[in-house]
């Protein structure tokens, strides 16, 4: 069972708009909404309401600048959610890894 912060994480990132708009602020850095709004189909309100769940879970945090918000990735926000895939990942592979052993070498049939 993943922590209550891991699935906050991947809740918040389970649509598809909230993953854009994460990685825009990756790539190009603070934004505010209405900056991110030209460059989605949806209105300034929606992209707020993306941006909030982002921030509730974790990997973006808002900073007031007189009427605006600016949005930023918080740094290692990931942190938990990446570990725990990584986790997952290194107990399927030792799983795989037991079942090639028991399995033997492979032979050709050929």
């Amino acid at each position: 069972m993943s922590p209550p912060r891991v699935e906050a994480v991947f809740a918040a990132l389970g649509d598809p708009t909230r993953r854009q708009l994460l990685d825009e602020l990756s790539r190009e850095g603070p934004k505010t909404a209405t900056e991110l709004a030209g460059g989605y189909p949806i209105s300034r309100q929606a992209v707020v309401k993306h941006l909030n769940a982002l921030a509730g879970a974790g990997v973006l945090a808002g900073e007031r600048h007189g009427r605006d918000v600016r949005y930023r990735v918080v740094a290692g926000g990931l942190g938990d959610a990446a570990a725990w895939l990584v986790e997952v990942g290194d107990r399927w592979d030792r799983r795989l890894t037991a079942l090639q052993r028991h399995l033997g070498p492979a032979t050709d049939q050929t």
